[in-house]
């Protein structure tokens, strides 16, 4: 009988397990959410979150260095997709999430070079250069959730780009005085220049405004009309996978509506969506919803290359394997089983009787 060797690039439970563990830390708001994934959906994006994660965070820690931290970053990409991941969990669960949902090389390749622009300090002339930015930065995690979730139409490509792009203009206008103090500034030069900010006094002392109140007002409608947009995106998906992306979608939004109560000061406040809201709007996210108007428009402009390449991207056929073939796919699915289980005794425990 032959014995199998375990691969050692092949991610294992634990790895998977620490992925969860680092996105549960790092990024509240999308666990909530990812809670109401499939559990074999969920395992793929948190291995693919807990990468996207973990570059952000190394460039954003790498202070003077962050043009080389970047180019670690890309190496380590490119050895996933090469199908030699690096040793770190991160990068073993990334490798398997690439290759098992056929996900092209420039769809993670444009979230790092939007990472690029930040070590760059680019700043935006217009709302469609900010829009490019976010279409790297958070289209692209859309993109790939998309196939994650098993869906490779280019209408429900397009509006998850426009709802991660969304999502990217909700974190800049909650984020401006934060960014600020860090040397960052995304918001549209013009509109600046039209509400009489001077980007670099800006900088050296952020303050708010009644133009500053403006701008970030005008970057939350942006938002919401690329909710509208996204939404019809939601019933294209699996039905057991549309809580989640509505929830997270709803979620981000609410942001919004927090950084509005707060008189659109993000400068001196965080606006934050408190955990029994959010329980509230996981809880609303559950229930269906009627299919909404709008599916096939067009991309943006700016997240057109993103559905191109997806649609040029070769699917391989399924192989069929022999059972035993995926083992740390077997015993995840197992492990994915056990915490609903455990999740449901939890919930009978705590109910009251």
């Amino acid at each position: 009988m032959p014995v199998l060797v375990p691969d050692p690039t092949a991610a294992s439970p634990g790895d998977w397990a620490a992925c969860r563990a680092a996105i549960r830390a790092g990024s509240k708001s999308f666990f909530a959410a990812a809670m109401l994934l499939p559990p074999a959906v969920r395992i793929s994006a948190y291995g693919l979150y807990a990468f996207c994660r973990l570059s952000d965070d190394a460039v954003d820690a790498a202070g003077g260095n962050r043009a080389a931290s970047l180019a670690r970053l890309e190496r380590r990409l490119t050895a996933a997709l090469a199908g030699r991941p690096a040793d770190h969990p991160a990068d073993r669960a990334l490798a398997e999430v690439l290759a098992r949902h056929a996900i092209p090389e420039a769809l993670p390749r444009a979230l790092l070079e939007g990472f690029a622009w930040d070590t760059q300090g680019r700043r935006y002339d217009t709302l469609s250069d900010l829009t490019a930015y976010a279409a790297r930065v958070a289209g692209t995690v859309g993109a790939m959730m998309t196939l994650v979730m098993g869906v490779r139409d280019a209408d429900a490509l397009a509006r998850a780009c426009d709802l991660g792009v969304a999502m990217q203009f909700t974190n800049i206008a909650r984020d401006v005085g934060e960014d600020a103090r860090s040397g960052r500034l995304y918001l549209p030069r013009n509109w600046l220049d039209a509400a009489g900010i001077d980007p670099d006094a800006f900088l050296a002392e952020p303050r708010l405004s009644p133009g500053l109140q403006r701008v970030v007002a005008d970057l939350l409608t942006a938002a919401d009309e690329l909710y509208a947009r996204a939404e019809p995106g939601i019933a294209a998906l699996p039905l057991g996978c549309r809580p989640a992306i509505r929830a997270a979608g709803t979620i981000y939004a609410e942001i919004g509506r927090a950084v509005e109560a707060n008189g659109l000061d993000s400068i001196t406040r965080r606006a934050r969506v408190s955990g029994a809201h959010k329980a509230g709007l996981l809880a609303r996210a559950v229930l269906p919803a009627g299919r909404a108007p709008g599916l096939s428009a067009p991309p943006l402009p700016e997240t057109a290359f993103l559905v191109q390449a997806v649609l040029h991207h070769p699917v391989p056929a399924p192989r069929r394997l022999p059972p035993w073939w995926n083992v740390s796919g077997q015993v995840v699915r197992v492990l994915d089983l056990i915490e609903v289980l455990e999740e449901r005794d939890a919930f009978r425990r705590s109910a009251p009787s």
